[in-house]
C-alpha cells in the first residue's frame, strides 16, 4: 500500500499567488487533480493533489516557493448518505487524530475520495486495512 503525495505551498495572502504556482504547473505540464486553500491573515497554504508530485516540488522549489511534499492516505468511499460517516466512526474507533483533510467525488452517487494528513501514518494504514478500507494507490489516484 503505497502512500500519496500532497504538495503545500506557503504564500502571502494576496492576488496573483494562485496564477504564479500554476504557470509553473502548466509550463511543467503537470495536472492539479484537487486543490485547498486555507488562509489566515498575512499568509496561507494552498494544497494541492497533482499527477507528479515530485517533479512539482521540485519545479516550484527551483522558482523560489516555500513548498513541503507530505505524505497523505487516499481512502475510497461511497459517494452517498453515511459515505464520510463509516470513515468517521473508524477513526472515533481507534481515536485517530486527521491533521488534515480534503475530500472530491470521483463518479456522482458512486465514489468518492477522503485523502487524509496523520502523525503515524503507517499504523493508521495498517488500521484502515484491517477495517477492510479501501486505498487509492499513486496510479489510480493521481489517474482520475
Amino acid at each position: 500500500m503505497e502512500e500519496v503525495q500532497q504538495i503545500s505551498v506557503f504564500a502571502e495572502n494576496k492576488p496573483g499567488k494562485i496564477e504564479v504556482i500554476t504557470k509553473i504547473l502548466t509550463k511543467e505540464k503537470i495536472n492539479i487533480r484537487a486543490i485547498t486553500i486555507a488562509s489566515s491573515n498575512k499568509y496561507g497554504v494552498i494544497k494541492l493533489l497533482v499527477d507528479n508530485p515530485e517533479k512539482a516540488y521540485r519545479a516550484l522549489k527551483e522558482e523560489g516557493l516555500s513548498v513541503a511534499l507530505n505524505p497523505t492516505l487516499a481512502l475510497e468511499m461511497e459517494d452517498e448518505p453515511g459515505g464520510l460517516h463509516t470513515i468517521a466512526q473508524i477513526v472515533k474507533k481507534y481515536q485517530i487524530n486527521i491533521e488534515d483533510a480534503c475530500g472530491f467525488v470521483i463518479k456522482s452517487k458512486k465514489k468518492a475520495v477522503l485523502v487524509i494528513q496523520v502523525k503515524d501514518i503507517e499504523k493508521v494504514k495498517n488500521i484502515l486495512l484491517s477495517e477492510k478500507i479501501h486505498f487509492l494507490n499513486k496510479k489510480e489516484l493521481y489517474n482520475l
